[in-house]
C-alpha cells in the first residue's frame, strides 16, 4: 500500500491568553534615543579622560599653541623622564606612600568591614540594631567633618607627621560595614553555617573558609571604594603630614600647582603627566577585578 505523505498545516498564532501581560517591542525611536543619551554621556565622561592623555604627550610650549584634543610634538617619554627625575626623584616616593596608604588602608578595612558586618547579619546579641543604626548615622557623616577632630586627637598622641596618621583613619569604612551586612545576610545561608558547626568548625574558621568566599564580590567592592577614597583624598593627609617624604601624589600634585608663578616651579606638561601617571592604578585595578563583579552577578542571577 502506498503511503500518503500528509504536510503538517501552519498554525496560526496562538492568540494571546487572559491574564498574562504580552511585553510590548522595543520601539525604533525609544531605541535611538536610549542610544544618544548612552553616547553623550560617554562623550561628557570620557572626554576629559582623552584631553589629558594627549596633554600629557605635548611639550610646555604646544600645550597652548596646539589644539587641546589633539596631539602635538610627542614628548611622552621625555616628559616621564623629567617627572621621574624631578627633585631628586620624589614622585616615585609619592607614588609608594600612596601605594601603602592605599592598599594597607584598604586591605585592613575590607578585612574589618567584613567582620563587622558579618556579625551584625548572622549573630543575635543584645544592641545589634543600636549598633547597626550608629553604623548608619556615621555613613551620613561627610568626612571632611572628621579631619580637624582626627588632627586634634593624632596630636595628643604624637601620631602627626607619620605614616599613621593617614593609615588609621583609612583602615575604618562605616559604608563598608553596611554593604558587608546587607550581602552577608542576602548570601549566605544560615544553613551553612549550621552544617559547618556540625562538623566541629569554629566560627572563624566558618567565616575565613565559607562565608568569605561568598561575599567574595561585596569584599572586592569594599576594597576598590576604599582604595579609590584613600588614593585621592587629599584634605586628611595635607592636614597630618608636612614632611614631603611622607605625602601621597595628590598632595604632592596640588603643591606643585601652586607653585605656579615661581622661578623653580614645574613646567604645566609634567604636573598633567603626573595626573595621568597617578590615574593608571585605579585603571589597572579597575579592570583586573572586575571579574569578581561578574562573577557575584551570574551567581545571583543562578540563585
Amino acid at each position: 500500500m502506498s503511503q500518503t505523505l500528509v504536510r503538517p498545516r501552519p498554525q496560526a498564532d496562538a492568540a494571546p491568553q487572559p491574564g498574562i501581560r504580552q511585553s510590548k517591542p522595543v520601539q525604533p525611536k525609544s531605541r535611538w534615543l536610549v542610544l544618544g543619551v548612552m553616547g553623550l554621556a560617554a562623550v561628557y565622561f570620557l572626554l576629559p579622560v582623552w584631553w589629558l592623555i594627549v596633554s600629557a604627550t605635548k611639550t610646555n610650549s604646544d600645550l597652548v599653541s596646539t589644539n587641546g584634543f589633539w596631539f602635538g610634538d610627542f614628548a611622552l617619554a621625555d616628559n616621564l623622564r623629567q617627572l621621574f627625575e624631578r627633585e631628586g626623584g620624589i614622585f616615585p616616593q609619592w607614588l609608594l606612600n600612596t601605594a601603602v596608604y592605599a592598599v594597607g588602608g584598604a586591605a585592613v578595612s575590607t578585612l574589618v568591614s567584613s567582620l563587622a558586618g558579618y556579625a551584625l547579619a548572622k549573630y543575635a546579641f543584645w544592641g545589634r540594631e543600636f549598633s547597626f543604626n550608629v553604623v548608619l548615622a556615621a555613613v551620613l557623616v561627610p568626612q571632611p567633618l572628621l579631619a580637624i577632630p582626627l588632627y586634634l586627637m593624632f596630636s595628643q598622641v604624637h601620631l602627626v607627621n607619620t605614616y599613621w596618621a593617614v593609615l588609621l583613619p583609612s583602615m575604618v569604612s562605616p559604608f563598608g560595614v553596611y554593604l558587608a551586612r546587607i550581602y552577608a545576610a542576602a548570601s549566605v545561608p544560615d544553613e551553612v553555617i549550621e552544617a559547618g558547626r556540625m562538623d566541629g568548625a569554629g566560627e572563624l574558621r566558618i567565616f575565613f573558609t565559607i562565608s568569605m568566599r561568598v561575599m567574595a564580590p561585596a569584599l572586592v567592592t569594599i576594597f576598590l571604594f576604599q582604595f579609590v577614597s584613600i588614593w585621592t583624598n587629599y584634605l586628611l593627609p595635607v592636614l597630618m603630614l608636612a614632611d614631603d617624604k611622607l605625602q601621597p601624589v595628590t598632595v604632592g600634585i596640588v603643591s606643585w600647582q601652586s607653585q605656579q608663578g615661581l622661578g623653580t616651579a614645574a613646567p604645566y606638561n609634567i604636573i598633567i603627566t603626573a595626573a595621568l601617571v597617578s590615574v593608571i592604578p585605579l585603571v589597572v585595578l579597575f579592570l583586573t577585578l572586575q571579574r569578581y563583579w561578574r562573577s557575584g552577578l551570574n551567581a545571583g542571577s543562578i540563585k
